[in-house]
């Protein structure tokens, strides 16, 4: 059976990130995203050009018909199902929890749980019927440890990490392995908006005393999709050098 991947969020970032990395472990990847369509399929460009399998696809997680849809639509491309899924698409904003409007919690909630919920149930079924398969939710430290003026974000990554325990449980009997990737703060474009005063102190913050990159999640997210992890299921890895220590 092909090793196919699908990684949401994956035209920048931390997805992209981990595109790159299982493409070059042999993985034909599915890049989904929603806004930025021309850097997915750049991307899906560059790692054909090195004779690595990719197609970008283009869907809101939050859409449960458009996101099963774009993953059928990488499915045929790559040529085969789904037997690896990283859940990584996301959205954050700070807002003290007075100024939390309920159009925002729905939207938060919306991409980042039910988003894992839809691709999950997209790619189960075959899962299921092989009896193998792969799921790796990207969560946070602040769903572990909570963040102030990001308690709808904190939330949602708790709930990833509860979604990631329970259903280790249920399927485990079916040979399906769920794992957690829990990353600290990481130089992104999402924490580049904070400005280099307050990453160099959280980079002190930090014992290892740097900020993470992209590639460090990547490497996190290869060692749950090796066949050497084939005994970890349930497990959260923080990769966040020391930072909640």
């Amino acid at each position: 059976m092909r090793k196919i991947a699908f990684i949401t969020g994956a035209s920048r970032g931390i997805g992209r990130a981990i595109a790159i990395r299982l493409a070059a472990e042999g993985w034909s990847v599915g890049i989904g995203c929603l806004h930025r369509m021309d850097l997915a399929q750049a991307l899906a460009e560059e790692l054909r050009s090195r004779g690595q399998d990719a197609v970008a696809v283009q869907a809101d997680v939050a859409d449960r018909a458009a996101i099963t849809g774009a993953i059928r639509q990488a499915e045929d491309a790559l040529g085969g199902p789904v037997a690896l899924l990283v859940n990584n698409a996301g959205i954050a904003e700070q807002h003290q929890i007075q100024d939390v409007t309920d159009a925002f919690w729905r939207r938060i909630f919306a991409v980042n749980v039910d988003g894992a919920l839809h691709t999950i149930q997209a790619v189960l079924p075959h899962m299921l019927h092989e009896k193998t398969g792969s799921i790796v939710n990207i969560s946070s430290i602040w769903g572990q440890r909570g963040a102030s003026c990001e308690a709808a974000y904190s939330a949602t990554k708790a709930a990833l990490i509860g979604l990631t325990r329970s259903l280790a449980m249920e399927l485990a009997p079916s040979h399906i392995r769920v794992n957690c990737v829990a990353p600290g703060v990481i130089r992104t474009d999402m924490v580049e908006v904070l400005g280099e005063e307050t990453l160099a102190s959280l980079a002190e913050e930090t014992p290892l005393g740097r900020l993470g990159t992209p590639e460090d999640i990547a490497q996190a997210v290869a060692l749950f999709a090796d066949e050497r992890s084939s005994f970890l299921t349930g497990q959260v890895l923080t990769a966040d050098g020391g930072f909640i220590l």
